[in-house]
C-alpha cells in the first residue's frame, strides 16, 4: 500500500461540534495541514487515533514507502488505530480540515475516540496531496443525465459532500437512513434533489431492508442516463445493486457501491481479509510461474 499520491500529517483537535444525536464533527488543524489537498464528493483518507492509555498514535519510523507493511508488523494492541473516514472540508485560511462521525455508543475506538477527544488531542493522517489521488468513487462520466444515492448514517458526510459538488438543476434521487429524527440534518445542493429520509424504529433494526424497500417502492425513476453510487453497510449496498441491476435494468458499469461496514466485522478484520488474499493470490501466481517455468525447461530439454 502506497502513500502516493498521499502524504501523512499529523494534525491537532481543533474543537468539536455536535450536529445531530448520532453525528459530531471533529475539526483539525494546524499549519500541518497545508498540503492536504481534498477531491471533493466522497473523498477517503486514513485516520490514525491512539489506544487507550497513549497520548498520541503510535506509527512506524521513518514512514516510507512501505509504512503499510511496517504498521502491520507493530504489536496490534501498541499501533495506531487505523480507521478509513470521509474529507467533510478543507479550509486554507485558516488551515482546517472536519470530519463528520457516526457516533454508535462505545462499540468502536473510532466512536469511543470522537465522543472522548479534547481540543489539542493529536492525531495522524494518511491524506491526499493532488486533487486526483485514486481516493474518490463518485465518478458520474460525461452524459449522465441522473445521480441515485443511497446512504445510512456512516455515509451521511460523503453524500452532502456530493450533494454541494452536484451542479445545478442536476436530477437526483437521494435515500438516507439515519438512526434518529434529529439526524436529518440540512443538506445543501445545486441539485434538483428529491430527498427522503428513513428513521430506524430502533437500535437492533434490520440494516437492509428499509433502504432496499423504500428504492423499490419508489415507482418511476427520471428518465435518461443515470449514474447510482450506494454506500452503507455492506449488505445493504450489495442488495441494492443487485435490485438497480436485476430490476431497473441499470447498467452495473453505471453503479458505484461501497461497503463503508460491515455488520459484525471490524476495519481491522477487514484489512487483515484483505492482506490474506493478496497474499494468497501472490502465491498462486508464483506457483503458476513456477510451473510455466519447469514446463518450459523440460521442453527445452526435450
Amino acid at each position: 500500500m502506497s502513500t502516493a499520491p498521499y502524504l501523512f500529517f499529523h494534525p491537532r483537535v481543533l474543537r468539536t461540534e455536535r450536529l445531530s444525536p448520532t453525528l459530531v464533527r471533529i475539526v483539525l488543524g494546524g499549519d500541518d495541514l497545508a498540503g492536504v489537498v481534498s477531491g471533493g464528493r466522497d473523498q477517503r483518507f486514513k485516520l490514525f487515533l491512539p489506544q487507550r492509555g497513549q497520548t498520541r498514535p503510535v506509527l512506524p519510523e521513518p514512514l516510507g514507502a512501505d509504512w503499510y507493511a511496517d504498521w502491520r508488523a507493530l504489536d496490534p494492541d501498541v499501533r495506531g488505530i487505523m480507521r478509513t473516514y470521509t474529507i467533510r472540508a478543507v479550509r486554507r485560511d485558516p488551515l482546517e480540515i472536519d470530519i463528520d462521525f457516526a457516533l454508535h455508543g462505545d462499540l468502536g475506538p473510532a466512536s469511543r475516540w470522537a465522543q472522548q477527544v479534547k481540543p489539542g488531542d493529536p492525531v495522524s493522517i494518511l491524506a491526499p496531496a493532488g486533487e486526483d489521488n485514486g481516493g474518490v468513487d463518485f465518478q458520474p462520466p460525461a452524459g449522465t443525465d441522473w445521480v441515485l444515492l443511497t446512504a445510512d448514517e456512516t455515509a451521511l458526510p460523503a453524500v452532502a459532500s456530493i450533494l454541494e459538488w452536484l451542479p445545478a438543476g442536476m436530477p437526483v434521487k437521494v435515500w438516507i437512513e439515519v438512526a434518529h429524527p434529529d439526524d436529518r440534518i440540512p443538506l445543501t445542493t445545486d441539485a434538483d434533489a428529491d430527498i427522503t429520509w428513513l428513521v430506524r424504529e430502533h437500535p437492533g433494526a434490520d440494516r437492509t431492508a428499509a433502504l432496499l424497500a423504500a428504492v423499490r417502492d419508489a415507482g418511476d425513476l427520471p428518465s435518461g442516463t443515470p449514474y447510482a453510487w450506494i454506500a452503507g453497510e455492506a449488505a445493504s449496498a450489495r442488495a441494492l445493486r443487485r435490485h438497480l441491476v436485476n430490476d431497473r435494468g441499470i447498467d452495473r458499469k453505471a453503479i458505484k457501491f461501497t461497503g463503508y461496514w460491515r455488520h459484525g466485522v471490524t476495519e481491522d478484520d477487514l484489512l487483515a481479509a484483505a492482506v490474506a488474499q493478496a497474499e494468497a493470490e501472490a502465491g498462486a501466481e508464483a506457483e503458476a510461474e513456477a510451473g510455466a517455468k519447469s514446463e518450459a525447461t523440460a521442453d527445452a530439454d526435450a
